[in-house]
């Protein structure tokens, strides 16, 4: 599968443009774990010089999207059951602070109102915007902590965790997306009891990070 070719874009943009529809490929699911990216043909499908796309695999590696194998051929990462597992322990670390400080701000119950908006959009459409729904569930939490280190941590595992999710049991997935099962999370914020809050994020991470986890390393 391939990306969709870009369109006549100015100088200053094609660079930005370039690096958006790789990574939006990779993160939707167009290119799949393991697959070869190669200059040639992302540069002619794309209509981009071979130097743009150089430099945006560039950035994807950077970000662990893309990973050099044998001979230093550029492929889709594909995390191992090991690595799964350690993004979802420290996904959990960074959500359970999320969920302690907004317990413990002022503005918990305004917090959850949001957040209680938020859960009625997951488990709709198909499964790309489950996927975005999903997530954006997971990053607000994080935004209404109000720490953006916080947010800026979680953003920098973002492309990792979209890798995980697309490598995972498809026909299973949504469930670990659905409403229902992230109910418990805003739950456990309006009860005020951060230990619990928690609990909850790390019984969350750890489902997650079992069903999304490949069968061996």
């Amino acid at each position: 599968m391939s990306v969709e070719p870009l369109s006549s874009l100015d100088r200053s943009t094609l660079r930005e443009r370039s690096l958006a529809a790789l990574r939006t490929a990779i993160t939707s699911g167009r290119y799949r774990p393991g697959d070869h990216l190669g200059e040639v043909e992302l540069s002619t499908h794309l209509g981009v010089s071979r130097g743009t796309v150089r430099e945006a695999l560039r950035h994807l590696q950077q970000e662990r999207l893309v990973t050099a194998g044998n001979r230093g051929m550029l492929r889709v990462n594909q995390l191992s059951a090991t690595e799964v597992r350690e993004l979802f322990k420290v996904r959990a670390a960074l959500e359970g602070l999320a969920v302690t400080e907004i317990i413990n701000s002022g503005h918990r119950e305004e917090a959850a109102r949001t957040l209680r908006d938020a859960l009625a959009d997951l488990g709709r459409g198909d499964f790309a915007e489950r996927v975005e729904a999903d997530l954006g569930f997971h990053l607000l939490l994080c935004r209404l902590a109000g720490n953006s280190m916080l947010v800026e941590a979680w953003r920098a595992l973002e492309g990792r965790i979209r890798v995980a999710i697309m490598n995972g049991d498809a026909e299973g997935s949504p469930v670990m997306m659905a409403g229902d099962r992230h109910a418990p999370i805003l739950d456990a914020i309006e009860s005020g009891e951060p230990a619990d809050a928690v609990a909850v994020v790390e019984d969350h991470m750890a489902a997650a990070a079992e069903h999304f986890a490949p069968a061996a390393d």
